[in-house]
């Protein structure tokens, strides 16, 4: 699998003041940690996505090529200013690609609690079998 990296750092770290105007990350994306569990019928990725609602998330795939795309709804309260940031993008992006061996057909997925679970069975042809032996 391969993913794509986008990073960026915030003014603060730069150690100018914080801005409320994040115009300038519009193509930045915070890359989300991702674990992958194989087991014998398919791959279970669990990718980490904190303040992301299900109206906020886009998953697509595209040949062999998965990409999960989201926006957190965490905003500053109205009244308050943010004088230190430590996360400052507010979008998450992450592309990986998929094996043959995977049915992109039959993706399933939750999202529940920041955590997204998607489910990618192996293709008919991939499935472990057993063959029957006759008796002759």
């Amino acid at each position: 699998m391969s993913n794509d990296v986008r990073t960026t750092h915030s003014n603060a770290a730069r150690g100018g003041p914080a801005s409320q105007d994040r115009s300038h990350y519009s193509d930045a994306a915070l890359t989300p940690p991702v674990d992958v569990v194989e087991d014998a019928n398919g791959i279970t990725l669990y990718a980490d996505l904190p303040g992301v609602s299900r109206d906020k998330l886009n998953l697509h795939v595209e040949a062999d090529t998965l990409t999960i795309e989201a926006e957190t709804d965490l905003a500053v309260p109205d009244g308050l200013t943010s004088h230190h940031t430590e996360v400052g993008l507010a979008r998450f992006r992450r592309v990986f690609t998929l094996s043959k061996e995977l049915d992109t057909e039959k993706v399933s997925a939750e999202l529940a609690q920041g955590v997204l679970k998607l489910r990618i069975p192996k293709a008919e042809h991939a499935q472990p079998r057993r063959i029957d032996v006759q008796v002759a």
